[in-house]
């Protein structure tokens, strides 16, 4: 199953020169969820020492060179209509930024945009936005040489600034001395007043450091999605959790799963600015985002109209049309089966919309392995706007289109992130879309012409009379395994 679009949109390139490291991510052209068909980066560093020499690191300035030089050929190799270069606080800060720039700009033949504060504060925002739309509470983007915090809601930016925070900028400072770092994050963070509001809300964690903490608590926990994504911890529990993170020494942290060698080091003080952060901000829960300024840039640069759509329905239409057989299914499978969820929230019915688009683009898969398969990957694809207990709720709805059993382990364990309702309305949908793509076989226009009608005790299924298409003994025990999810007595007539 491909997951590329077949439109062959021309790809969009962002390179991100930061504080730590330099970054390409190439874009499968635009539209409203940004897919990665590139992603590399090169630790650079060229924040580090800037806090006592106000310069570049010396040892950082050629190897980021030769990475961006790098880069920019591959970009052009790959034929990108459009390659936004941006530099955030290493270069902004550092006396010889402006000089490291142009000799970039020299080399490479390209335009570099060197964000301010505000700049980069605003596109972490929007990278957040871009997959959660209903994003509230507050932003903190956490880089090697600035911390950016926004708050956010209803897909509006509100109060902003830039801290001089970074993670090279700590390790620089502190000297491995916590309290010392305890006092550099309390002094830097005193002037910033509106941390309270995020009170009751959500903070959204961004930038590769929490990024890596993510993977350190997911690994700890034996959690079913390893998807970064909206790893969503309460706050009791995150506050824990990274405080005793915080108090590791890195080379404990080392052997921690999910952690690499190289952010080891800088693992305490990202945990420890974390749990500072939260303390302050005492918000609900604690969400994991993985888009952040690059993402940011690339929704900044969508149409208006593009902006509008929903990540997780335009993606689930992408894959439709790139992978389904007939696409257009997909919706009057929606459709046919709303008269069985009466009391549905607009939240769960834009979810088993998905369900509905996404449920035959895993047609192609051998049949003995296709509701694993299908399972796996609805539960492990790069959506956009997905909580985790969503993910697996539509995971488990694709998953029982093609099984009603739940006998692999990974399949109970993330049917344990659902409560008895959702499991049973999950079950539900699945066994409606088994029962759907049989009758129909798939084709278009062919459900339309019967009708689901859900009674106290009765589930009924209408068929037009005489047409051998709707000939009730081949699809009569999958209506009966869908009553029996609803509890209900199964009964076919025609009309």
């Amino acid at each position: 199953m491909t997951l590329v679009s077949p439109n062959h949109r021309k790809p969009i390139g962002v390179l991100d020169i930061g504080s730590n490291t330099v970054r390409l991510v190439v874009y499968d052209g635009l539209h409203r969820t940004p897919l990665a068909l590139f992603n590399e980066k090169a630790t650079c560093a060229l924040g580090a020492g800037l806090e006592s020499t106000g310069r570049l690191n010396p040892d950082g300035v050629p190897m980021a060179l030769a990475a961006i030089e790098r880069f920019v050929h591959l970009a052009r190799a790959m034929k990108v209509e459009r390659l936004d270069v941006l530099a955030t606080a290493a270069c902004r800060d550092a006396e010889d930024g402006p000089a490291f720039l142009q000799e970039v700009e020299r080399r490479s033949g390209i335009r570099i945009d060197l964000l301010t504060g505000e700049e980069e504060a605003r596109r972490a925002a929007f990278g957040v936005l871009c997959s959660m739309p209903d994003a509230d509470g507050i932003v903190c983007d956490l880089g090697g040489g600035s911390l950016e915090l926004v708050m956010v809601s209803g897909m509006n930016i509100g109060r902003f600034t830039t801290v001089p925070l970074g993670v090279l900028r700590l390790q620089e400072n502190s000297h491995g001395l916590r309290q010392r770092a305890q006092d550099m994050m309390e002094d830097r963070l005193k002037s910033v007043d509106f941390l309270p509001e995020a009170k009751g809300r959500h903070l959204y964690a961004v930038g590769g450091s929490w990024r890596t903490l993510a993977q350190a608590i997911i690994a700890q926990l034996d959690y079913p999605i390893h998807v970064l994504d909206n790893f969503t911890l309460p706050y009791a529990q995150a506050l824990k959790l990274i405080g005793q993170i915080s108090r590791q020494p890195a080379r404990s942290l080392e052997k921690m799963k999910g952690v690499s060698r190289r952010r080891a080091p800088q693992l305490p003080l990202a945990a420890q600015l974390l749990e500072v952060l939260l303390r302050k901000a005492q918000p609900e829960s604690l969400v994991f985002s993985v888009y952040g300024m690059r993402e940011g840039q690339f929704y900044l640069s969508l149409p208006d109209t593009m902006r509008d759509g929903d990540p997780l329905l335009s993606a689930a239409t992408e894959w439709a049309r790139a992978a389904g057989r007939f696409p257009e299914h997909g919706r009057e499978l929606m459709e046919w089966m709303s008269p069985l969820f009466p009391d549905e929230t607009p939240h769960l019915a834009r979810l088993r919309s998905a369900a509905c688009l996404l449920g035959d683009i895993f047609w192609d898969e051998h049949p003995d392995y296709r509701a694993e398969q299908a399972f796996l990957k609805v539960l492990r694809l790069p959506f956009m706007g997905l909580s985790h207990t969503d993910r697996a709720g539509l995971a488990l709805a694709v998953y029982h289109r093609y099984s009603a059993e739940e006998d692999l382990p990974l399949v109970t364990k993330a049917a344990a992130l659902l409560t008895p309702d959702r499991t049973r309305r999950v079950r539900t949908i699945g066994a409606a879309l088994r029962l759907g793509h049989t009758i129909s076989g798939g084709a278009p226009g062919l459900l339309a012409r019967t009708r689901l009608e859900r009674g106290e005790t009765t589930l009924m299924l209408g068929l037009p009379a005489g047409d051998p298409i709707y000939y009730p003994e081949l699809f009569s025990k999958r209506f009966e395994r869908l009553a029996a999810e609803l509890g209900l007595t199964p009964k076919i007539i025609t009309v």
